[in-house]
């Protein structure tokens, strides 16, 4: 049932829009709760599945992109967070 008195703001809109992502994404959120686990395995699967296609460049993308978080990641540590 949608709730008409609290509309979904624009960005959540925008991502639910993306044909597969986006319905993958709105069940996670609304759906049930074992739903994130089924999402998890998707996006490992589909990571192994661009490896086996394009190779190593596909799995330097994925560390490369983990940079940041990690990063924030050691300096919170470092604050003492």
């Amino acid at each position: 049932m949608t709730d008409v008195t609290n509309p979904p703001s624009l960005f959540k809109r925008v991502v639910f829009s993306v044909p597969i992502l986006g319905r993958m994404l709105r069940e996670v959120m609304y759906g049930d709760k074992d739903n994130i686990y089924y999402f998890l395995v998707t996006i490992f699967t589909l990571w192994l599945v661009a490896i086996l296609t394009w190779g190593y460049a596909a799995f330097i993308v994925m560390m490369l992109m983990a940079v940041p978080s990690m990063f924030v990641v050691l300096l919170l540590i470092t604050v003492g967070k």
